[in-house]
């Protein structure tokens, strides 16, 4: 099969539906998924490409359930995993953040996922496609695009190193609390995921220009490695992709984010 772009258009994925290796993987709702997929995506639940320690969710899973999980759906080494989702690309985008951190780069958003998909009139279906369970051993080979709480606050001075926190401005002020404590991790910059996406072009990421000017508007700048996390790094799962696609070199996502950070007495917190 030709190489596929990290962010691929319906129209351009409808070509290539018959494509030896291509692994097109549904994180939608089951329900949805049940109703309307694309013909021969494969249905992965979101939960199981993350990993719980209460409080902290959305942590990792390790080396042994992410292995099962990937072989379950007929995921390979020569697979060029293509996801979406129903949401605008939250959950999709986890997925691929999580390859990559397994070394895994053959992979391609759907922008717009199931939203452009469906409403630009592609094709669908409920049938359930043949999975041949694939039999993967897969390590944690690329963690340079993984930030936890330690090094985010070995990095906090590092004028070289900035934070992107992808969740509302509520919750960045600290007026919406989802942990023990609120705010933000000191010196954070405000990019709520959804300002990335085109709502009138169904949930497409904005053109390029303008989310650099968002992105240059505070001063989170491709010569620096960005730090991203939400709640839980699933809608800043996004976020990472969203600076991958700009061709920022150092990116990495904080799994658990501020259930974790927010959580910890020995964390510092701005507000």
């Amino acid at each position: 099969m030709s190489i596929l772009p990290l962010l691929i258009e319906p129209a351009e994925l409808q070509k290539h539906l018959h494509d030896q290796n291509l692994l097109i993987v549904d994180l939608s709702k089951h329900s949805q998924y049940e109703q309307v997929h694309i013909p021969g995506a494969v249905y992965l639940d979101y939960s199981f490409i993350t990993a719980v320690n209460r409080p902290a969710m959305g942590l990792l899973p390790d080396e042994e359930q992410i292995s099962k999980v990937l072989g379950a759906i007929g995921f390979t080494t020569a697979s060029h995993v293509v996801a979406y989702d129903e949401e605008g690309g939250g959950k999709a985008a986890r997925l691929i953040w999580t390859l990559h951190a397994l070394g895994h780069f053959k992979t391609s958003l759907l922008n717009g996922g199931l939203i452009s998909w469906y409403k630009e009139n592609h094709p669908v279906t409920a049938e359930l496609p043949r999975i041949t369970d694939g039999s993967c051993r897969m390590t944690y080979t690329n963690m340079n695009v993984v930030a936890d709480a330690r090094y985010i606050l070995e990095h906090l001075d590092d004028p070289q190193v900035a934070l992107l926190d992808a969740r509302s401005s509520g919750e960045f002020t600290g007026a919406k609390r989802f942990a023990e404590r609120g705010g933000r991790i000191p010196g954070a910059r405000n990019l709520e995921w959804t300002d990335g996406l085109d709502t009138q072009n169904n949930y497409r990421l904005l053109p390029d220009e303008v989310l650099r000017e968002k992105l240059a508007a505070l001063e989170l700048t491709p010569d620096k490695e960005i730090i991203v996390y939400c709640q839980t790094h699933h809608r800043s799962a996004l976020s990472y992709f969203m600076l991958k696609k700009l061709g920022y070199e150092k990116v990495r996502g904080y799994p658990g984010s501020w259930s974790d950070w927010g959580n910890r007495q020995d964390m510092p917190v701005e507000q």
